[in-house]
């Protein structure tokens, strides 16, 4: 099936794993190749054969953009084009530009200003009190209150931008996606750090919640157009990444259903009135045995394999709401699947818990587990070659960053 058979054309921005996880999500329900659209010629969707890669460093400038955009929606007016942000920056300017997209591009996607608000945590943290959604303590710093403040809960603590977009627009030696930070020596040197590169939004600072990854979660979940949540899938993460730009990035993920944490979700973004897909990052504190919320994304997250791996397949949510107009019942994953990008060897050494390992042993028996990356319809050699390079460097990235 090629695209003169469809009604669609889907098309990626970004670069990562989210990109090829989304074209393998379009590929294996319509058969169809995702167009990617990249900064640079290189990651998992790059010389794939269910991909159709453009690389262009100014894929993510404002007027290059737009422009880019609707060229090829032009291009293809026959069709209708789905456009998936698959990196904050991306999802940040199909938002703001939806009012000047071509009438063929659907872009799934929540109002800017709310977009706006929602990724830089504040209004998030306000939603999680009027919905009894728990999140760590936590203190918002302005630059303009110098290196003279206080906090209320002990070190360590975590440290990291409020606008995530603005921040990476400024980068600098020691720079990092998430600081943990000891004492308060580390915490003015990262702030003085991050403010000297030209970063000039606010930053959170939080209690850090205890536990090693294992007690750390990913919620993901699709709204439809008219804000009514269609899906939930909660996934508990057993592995993380731990390079300094990579901290926090999913390893390891066992499908594993909570309906009430689930239930209270459903009812933030319904509140909301949110649109699209939705990610939620979260961990289980052992000291009051409550699941604290630290934030939401405003897209589905660099792991969503885990979801179409489970059963969920989130390119039939768009397709099936946009393009056929189906009517999409609620659902939330029960079932358990395993979603690794790491060796074997790596995940058994590196995942403390033995009921967690009995678990991904006993589904790796029965077949139910999934590496993205690798898909037995695009094996073209260029692309194996690089990605199971990468695949073997977790040894060396553990070994590096973890022990």
């Amino acid at each position: 099936m090629l695209f003169k058979d469809l009604e669609f054309i889907p098309v990626a921005f970004g670069g990562d794993i989210n990109t090829y996880s989304v074209a393998r999500a379009f590929y294996e329900a319509y058969q169809v190749k995702t167009y990617v659209f990249g900064k640079f010629p290189t990651g998992p969707s790059y010389n794939s054969k269910i991909t159709i890669y453009k690389a262009n460093p100014k894929n993510d400038d404002d007027e290059y953009f737009l422009q880019n955009i609707n060229s090829f929606a032009e291009q293809h007016k026959d069709k209708k084009i789905i456009a998936i942000g698959c990196g904050d920056n991306y999802v940040a300017l199909l938002s703001k530009y939806k009012h000047k997209l071509a009438s063929n591009i659907i872009a799934p996607y929540i109002d800017f200003k709310l977009m706006d608000q929602l990724q830089q945590k504040e209004l998030f943290y306000q939603l999680c009190e009027k919905h009894g959604i728990d999140y760590p303590g936590t203190f918002v710093y302005t630059r303009d209150m110098g290196l003279n403040f206080d906090i209320d809960f002990p070190y360590p603590v975590i440290l990291k931008p409020s606008d995530s977009v603005a921040y990476w627009e400024h980068p600098f030696p020691t720079q990092k996606k998430v600081y943990f930070l000891n004492n308060r020596e580390e915490l003015n040197q990262a702030i003085t750090d991050i403010y000297n590169a030209g970063y000039s939004d606010r930053m959170i600072i939080q209690d850090t919640v205890p536990g090693n990854d294992e007690y750390m979660h990913v919620l993901t979940s699709y709204s439809d157009r008219c804000g009514k949540v269609k899906m939930m899938c909660l996934g508990h993460v057993l592995l993380e990444e731990h390079t300094p730009k990579g901290i926090g990035n999913h390893a390891i993920i066992v499908t594993e259903p909570n309906d009430e944490l689930m239930l209270k979700t459903k009812a933030l973004l319904e509140d909301l009135h949110y649109v699209g897909f939705s990610n939620f990052d979260i961990k289980y504190d052992i000291r009051d045995k409550k699941f604290k919320f630290f934030e939401i994304n405003t897209r589905q997250g660099r792991s969503n394999y885990y979801v179409t791996g489970s059963g969920f397949n989130i390119a039939k949510y768009l397709v099936d709401e946009y393009i056929y107009g189906k009517n999409i019942p609620f659902q939330m994953a029960q079932d358990e699947h395993l979603w690794m990008v790491v060796p074997k060897q790596v995940a058994f050494k590196y995942v403390k818990s033995p009921e967690m390992k009995a678990k991904m042993k006993r589904l790796i028996h029965e077949k139910k587990v999934v590496n993205p990356n690798f898909f037995k319809k695009d094996l073209r050699p260029k692309r194996f070659y690089a990605m199971y390079k990468n695949f073997l460097s977790h040894y060396v990235k553990f070994k590096k960053y973890y022990e």
